[in-house]
């Protein structure tokens, strides 16, 4: 099982490289990207845990990958790392949303530090999602796989785990059309049409639901809220990973 996931946005091949070595080493599953844009990206993607971010990027300034980060992805744990040690760069920093503020040089001892106390101070930001059970069926996120009661089992692709992971960190609430657009897909753009959220919902139902024969027992996996948008279904159990596991359970 791979450690927690970690992108390392640094446009220096050396240092890039000294980071993902640390991080590798202490059980981190490091992300590279050498520029701001697929720093963004990569941030975005997936089952991101934490970000490290470099100041001064190509095609993309680090101030602007956090401010673009933050409005979609608000609580994500960010730490910034830099040459650019001033006051005003800190505070600039810190008020964008940063959690930390690391100035270059540093060592790999302190980095790994910084990191361990950002993850840990974080407790308001939801553990991992595992997996999503009910009735003996079972999607487990970690494999990207539907396990029916029967023993059948069902690929899930990325984005329908990322579907299913947004709506079990928010499940008390539902979750807008644009809202999965920008926290899932990454696109902030209202005037966008939004049938692709519809559809993935579609195919991602008719795939949880191809081994419930008996439909009076049928698991609602996803609710429609009229006007809102979709939540995840009620009685469902949400596994999540705690805190310093890295395995699942």
């Amino acid at each position: 099982m791979a450690g927690r996931r970690i992108v390392v946005v640094e446009d220096e091949d050396a240092i890039r490289g000294g980071l993902v070595d640390a991080l590798t080493f202490a059980g981190y599953q490091p992300i590279e990207a050498a520029d701001g844009e697929r720093g963004l990206a990569e941030a975005r993607a997936g089952q991101t845990e934490l970000v490290l971010l470099d100041l001064a990027l190509p095609k993309m300034d680090g101030f602007d990958v956090l401010r673009a980060l933050r409005g979609t992805h608000p609580t994500l744990p960010v730490i910034i790392l830099t040459a650019r040690g001033s006051e005003d760069d800190r505070v600039s920093g810190l008020k964008l949303g940063a959690d930390d503020y690391m100035v270059k040089p540093f060592s790999a001892r302190e980095l790994l530090a910084r990191v361990e106390a950002v993850l840990r101070r974080s407790p308001d930001r939801p553990h991992p999602v595992l997996s999503i059970s009910a009735d003996g069926h079972c999607v487990d996120l970690a494999r990207s796989e539907m396990r029916f009661a029967d023993g059948t089992l069902a690929a899930l692709s990325e984005m329908e785990g990322e579907i299913l992971r947004y709506l079990a960190d928010h499940a008390e609430r539902a979750i807008s059309r644009e809202e999965l657009l920008a926290r899932v897909w990454g696109i902030d753009d209202h005037n966008l049409e939004t049938r692709a959220v519809d559809m993935h919902i579609t195919r991602l139902r008719n795939k949880l639901d191809a081994s419930d024969a008996d439909q009076s027992r049928k698991v609602v996996w996803i609710t429609t809220v009229r006007g809102k948008g979709y939540m995840l279904g009620s009685g469902l159990k949400v596994a999540r990973r705690e805190v310093g596991s890295e395995a699942a359970p």
